[in-house]
């Protein structure tokens, strides 16, 4: 073998070995979301190291690269698009050109990306927002927010909820031929975490008269004091998320200060004044059986109350919809939750599913179980159509 060649068979290896990611059996289309998690991974590692030396965050890194995924506000056969503020808050907002004779269904819909990353005007998020317009023959609006690392919590569940008040104003909802009573709520990932808060703070909220008829919550992030259920310790180095990316999002929705990451990681970033909070999110009596497979829950290990106190939004309601208590979540709308089993979220959304029920609320639970988490957005993907029709056909049935 010459040396030409043995220098291409040693890059061929490297590259394959660089490629390859361990995938479940059932896995559809293993290849390609091999490829589309070698595209996260380069850009992931780029920004990594970039942050190391010292140029830019790893967040503003991963932005821009994203921003070349951003389309404009065009117009289509079937649906108008326009772009405008809703309280200030840059909004999308798709409406589909057919008359229709009845006011229609709106939907107010919230774009993830680990409170950090994203945008309503994204590829995958625009063609989902324009699908689901025109199909539905629905008012679709799609939300910004400020995002993380210039801004924490609660800038983002503000942002987000005077947009979505601004929305429900009798007025507005007359502008756009919405009817009030078929007005519903949804979001993917960090998104499904603020439409599943957002919508808990309206059941409260004295002004607000008109109320979400159902929300629509695709693996959701609910809460931040146990990162260590069965999916996080199954899934840690699963495709698209791996659980010290979802820890790094979760600390900077809150802080810069990496100290609560590192406590995070630890299971000590809990201080024992707060120790019944756990009862909420104690996966041991939450998650059906199936998705223990042996685990055997453990007491946390208590930390010091000095980062409770300085970043205390991580204990809150508002950004851990599962602290709510049972009479909250009792006035919840009818609900859909999408889960995937290969996700570092699949038991939060699991375990909201179980809460819910026993709180008397109806939820339709969609569990993937050849899913990993992102798959909604990946349009590339096979499953990725499936689980949209069957999101927009529960809409259909329920909005």
């Amino acid at each position: 073998m010459g040396r030409k060649s043995l220098y291409l068979l040693t890059v061929g290896i490297f590259v394959a070995y660089y490629i390859y990611t361990p995938l479940p059996d059932n896995t559809e289309e293993p290849w390609r979301i091999m490829w589309l998690n070698t595209q996260l991974k380069t850009a992931e590692k780029i920004a990594v190291f970039v942050e190391l030396l010292g140029l830019h965050h790893i967040m503003d890194s991963l932005m821009f690269a994203l921003s070349f995924y951003e389309v404009p506000p065009t117009s289509d056969e079937n649906v108008t698009v326009t772009e405008t503020k809703f309280n200030n808050i840059p909004v999308r907002v798709y409406v589909p050109k057919r008359k229709s004779e009845a006011l229609r269904r709106g939907l107010f819909y919230i774009h993830g990306g680990g409170w950090c990353l994203g945008s309503a005007a994204s590829y995958d998020y625009d063609l989902l927002s324009r699908w689901t317009a025109d199909r539905l023959d629905a008012v679709v609006i799609s939300t910004n927010y400020r995002l993380a690392p210039k801004y924490h919590f609660p800038i983002q569940f503000e942002d987000v909820y005077n947009s979505l008040r601004w929305f429900l104003r009798k007025n507005v909802l007359a502008n756009y031929g919405v009817n009030p009573e078929r007005i519903g709520i949804s979001g993917d990932s960090a998104g499904g975490n603020l439409a599943a808060a957002v919508t808990q703070q309206l059941l409260d909220d004295p002004d607000v008269k008109i109320k979400l008829k159902i929300q629509a919550l695709i693996y959701p992030a609910l809460q931040p004091l146990d990162v260590d259920s069965p999916s996080y310790q199954e899934n840690s180095h699963s495709p698209f998320l791996q659980k010290s990316f979802m820890v790094r999002f979760w600390s900077e929705y809150f802080t810069t200060d990496r100290s609560l990451e590192k406590a995070m990681l630890s299971r000590q970033h809990v201080p024992v004044e707060s120790s019944h909070l756990f009862k909420f999110v104690n996966w041991s009596s939450l998650l059906p059986e199936r998705f223990i497979k042996g685990y055997v829950y453990s007491n946390p290990n208590y930390g010091s109350s000095e980062l409770a106190k300085k970043y205390p939004g991580f204990l809150d309601v508002r950004a851990a919809p599962l602290l709510a208590d049972d009479s909250k979540l009792h006035g919840s709308p009818l609900t859909y939750v999408v889960t995937c089993q290969y996700d570092v979220l699949r038991d939060d959304g699991l375990m909201y599913v179980t809460r819910l029920r026993n709180a008397g609320v109806q939820v339709t639970h969609n569990h993937v179980e050849d899913g990993f988490h992102g798959v909604f957005s990946f349009l590339e993907l096979k499953i990725s159509h499936r689980l949209i029709n069957q999101y927009i056909e529960w809409l259909k049935e329920n909005l």
